[in-house]
């Protein structure tokens, strides 16, 4: 019998959660920023083990503020946690051990865990090995700790070996050939999203979001309009840019990313649209897929 099982990937914000996923399955397909707190929404990215299948659930860093997109962000990690066969808990090797100590709080359910030490190709081995002392008082609580470097000596089996070891038996639940159950359109609005965060100045990105108008797809070229939201008119100039270069900058990174998942080529059309205060109420976070409960 195959093993088959949920596995939700959560930590705090920028702990590297999607550039994990993104290595273990082998394809650039989850957002990855060095800005706090680019994941909004959970995503199912599949790998398989040998025989096994494993569906990782890539989630926003868990944190706690006031703001009403953030409050959905926080839902969608703790409904991931709460589904779930296991959890892999992201801890960069320089955090402090109070982030490990919220998540038992909010892990209700006292769902199975695995600990990863990430980041420690910026640390020594003695680094390391102190930290991983530090967590050794938890050592009741997680099912295995292991410290990671996926540029260097990190295999995929080191952490799937263990992942697949606490998975049920069950068969595939989904086709072994696909890589996430994302539709393209949603993947399309990351990759945008994305280059924003990447092209923008800091306090811009997390006033955006990317609504995805028309995907054509064309026997060697995808046709893509795509408009962006920002919330106040200066901020539509800094999107737009002088003479248009911001927004052409990233009208032009998304497209290679676009391209490099689809093998085609992409045309890609961006518009800016000002809605105002989209972040802080909830019609204007429904309208563009943020449901809070």
């Amino acid at each position: 019998m195959t093993k088959c099982g949920y596995v939700s990937v959560v930590g705090r914000p920028n702990a590297g959660k999607s550039s994990l996923l993104n290595w273990l399955v082998g394809e650039k397909i989850a957002m990855v920023s060095h800005k706090a707190n680019a994941t909004r929404k959970r995503s199912n990215i599949i790998v398989m083990h040998e025989d096994d299948q494993v569906i990782f659930v890539d989630t926003p860093g868990i944190h706690e503020t006031e703001k009403l997109l953030n409050q959905f962000m926080l839902d969608e990690a703790l409904k991931a946690m709460g589904d779930c066969d296991l959890i892999l808990f992201l801890a960069p090797v320089t955090d402090q051990v109070k982030y490990y100590e919220e998540f038992l709080l909010k892990n209700k359910k006292n769902t199975k865990h695995i600990l990863l030490l990430t980041k420690i190709d910026f640390v020594s081995n003695e680094e390391v090995l102190a930290k991983m002392k530090e967590y050794e008082k938890f050592s009741d609580k997680y099912e295995s700790i292991i410290p990671v470097s996926i540029k260097k000596a990190t295999t995929h089996a080191d952490i799937l070996d263990v992942v697949v070891k606490y998975l049920p038996e069950h068969p595939y639940l989904f086709d072994p050939e696909i890589l996430t159950t994302e539709h393209l359109r949603d993947i399309f609005k990351e990759f945008i999203r994305e280059s924003i965060f990447e092209n923008i100045s800091d306090e811009i990105p997390y006033e955006t979001d990317v609504l995805i108008n028309k995907v054509e797809e064309k026997k060697n070229v995808d046709v893509i309009k795509a408009t962006i939201i920002v919330q106040k008119s200066t901020q539509k100039g800094m999107i737009i840019g002088k003479g248009a270069t911001a927004i052409k900058r990233i009208g032009k990174d998304a497209r290679v990313k676009i391209e490099k998942l689809t093998g085609k080529k992409c045309f890609l059309e961006l518009f800016v649209s000002i809605k105002k205060g989209w972040t802080k109420n909830r019609e204007g976070l429904k309208e563009l897929g943020y449901d809070i409960d």
